[in-house]
């Protein structure tokens, strides 16, 4: 009997690609001084996305200290109807 071989199609080196991670640094841990609060809806807007949802860490570079922080903030916000819980529409 004889053997078969298989084969599979060569896959141009392009099809894959690697990110490379950026570093990034919390802007909290960076400046001592920034305080977050619920009462600051111009800074935890950053936080949000454009339907309402907390954005993940490894998006705004957040220690897990802060973030735990931010997201608490945010909640906090949402209850006393500065913030939205869900956007207006979605598109």
């Amino acid at each position: 009997m004889a053997e078969e071989t298989r084969t599979t199609p060569a896959r141009p080196s392009t099809s894959r690609r690697r990110f490379a991670r950026r570093v990034r640094i919390c802007q909290f841990c960076a400046e001592k001084n920034k305080v977050i609060d619920y009462k600051q809806t111009d800074l935890l807007k950053r936080f949000i996305n454009e339907q309402g949802k907390i954005r993940p860490r490894r998006e705004t570079g957040t220690c897990a200290k802060h973030q735990r922080r931010l997201a608490k903030a945010i909640k906090r916000a949402r209850h006393m109807a500065l913030l939205p819980f869900v956007a207006d529409r979605f598109r």
